[in-house]
């Protein structure tokens, strides 16, 4: 009698490379889905970071706090309706009346500031106007007491940011 000799294969059978297959494709199917979110989500916050919506923010409220600050609480003007507001302040520590005013005012979807000078009679000369940002959609300025507030809305069409800024007029 013969004995038959079953002889020891190596290699994988198709089952084998087929399972080994759907499971390598299951994993680079799950890690490129969790890179393009990952990368989604990065892009998404960076432009909420740093899109001219915010940045503008920032900026219109480093202003208005800026100028409202240094204002005298004696007399300012604002808007019935809440469309500007105008302080005035002094030109610097050896004036003996209120010699400068600043308007700040909503146009054309930019938010301006408007510089300028009062001689003692309040005859009022425009220095400069300067645009502080862009982008807006809504703005409305209050007072109460011896504060002024700006509630400003920018929107840029992709997204939208509500600025408020409260600041006290500290000069007298």
């Amino acid at each position: 009698m013969r004995k038959k000799r079953v002889a020891m294969r190596q290699g994988f059978t198709v089952v084998e490379l087929m399972v080994a297959t759907v499971i390598a494709a299951i994993v680079i199917g799950t890690v490129s889905f969790i890179a393009a979110d990952s990368q989604r989500g990065w892009n998404m916050m960076y432009n909420r970071i740093y899109s001219d919506v915010v940045t503008d923010g920032y900026v219109a409220r480093k202003a208005f706090d800026a100028v409202i600050r240094k204002a005298s609480g004696e007399k300012f003007l604002v808007d019935t309706n809440g469309d500007w507001i105008e302080v005035y302040y002094y030109e610097d520590a050896n004036s003996t009346y209120v010699d400068r005013y600043a308007r700040f005012y909503e146009s054309d979807g930019d938010l301006n500031v408007e510089y300028g000078q009062m001689d003692s009679d309040e005859v009022k000369t425009t220095l400069s106007v300067e645009n502080i940002c862009q982008n807006v959609s809504n703005c409305v300025f209050k007072a109460a007491g011896r504060s002024a507030q700006m509630i400003l809305t920018l929107d840029n069409g992709s997204q939208t940011a509500t600025v408020m800024s409260c600041s006290v007029l500290h000069n007298e």
